[in-house]
């Protein structure tokens, strides 16, 4: 007999997520995440085998088909793959970085996705996070690591009106619901 104790389970299985013509968050879809740290041969070397541009600096994301390297600081920067097998990814990159320094870290489980959208996206987001998420400030395809409240995050707008945000697992439910909860409370545009 399995205990109930012992069941893995989604941190967002019992969340009510919004979805809505102005304002939705839902997962994102699974992914493979690590955490790369490295000068800049170990960059160059790790963008060939990831076959996404590791960008150089805080800016635009590299993203190539189902995988994307977000800068979260001058030697490291958050790879994202979808469906991909962390085993697989994780050997590739490292036989593809023999000799030179650096830091890889699986922290797929560590971490959830959303995926948010709509026109209030934005304003919700706002409502927690200190960046200034005006189009002009934060385009489309920008990435960071960030405070939303009092959790930190990854935030990569992926279009106009479409972020994905990176998370710890334990902050998951609650930031839903805080993000949720600002959207209820923005002003209608």
């Amino acid at each position: 007999m399995s205990s109930p104790w012992l069941t893995p389970r989604y941190p967002l299985d019992d969340a009510a997520l919004p979805p809505g013509p102005r304002f939705t968050i839902a997962d994102a879809p699974p992914a493979e995440r690590f955490i790369f740290r490295g000068g800049e041969a170990a960059r160059a070397a790790c963008s060939a085998v990831f076959l996404a541009r590791l960008p150089p600096r805080l800016g635009a994301a590299g993203v190539s088909d189902q995988r994307a390297a977000l800068w979260l600081g001058p030697d490291e920067w958050l790879l994202i793959a979808e469906g991909e097998s962390a085993e697989v990814l994780g050997a590739a990159i490292e036989s593809g970085l023999e000799g030179l320094p650096h830091s890889l870290v699986d922290v797929s489980h560590r971490q959830v996705g959303l995926a948010l959208s709509g026109p209030d996206a934005a304003r919700a987001l706002g409502a927690g996070c200190p960046l200034d998420l005006r189009l002009k400030s934060f385009p489309a395809g920008m990435a960071t690591r960030t405070l939303l409240d009092k959790a930190e995050i990854v935030l990569w707008r992926k279009g106009e009106t479409e972020f994905r945000l990176e998370v710890a697992r334990s902050f998951a439910p609650w930031l839903a619901e805080a993000l949720a909860e600002a959207a209820r409370g923005a002003p209608p545009t």
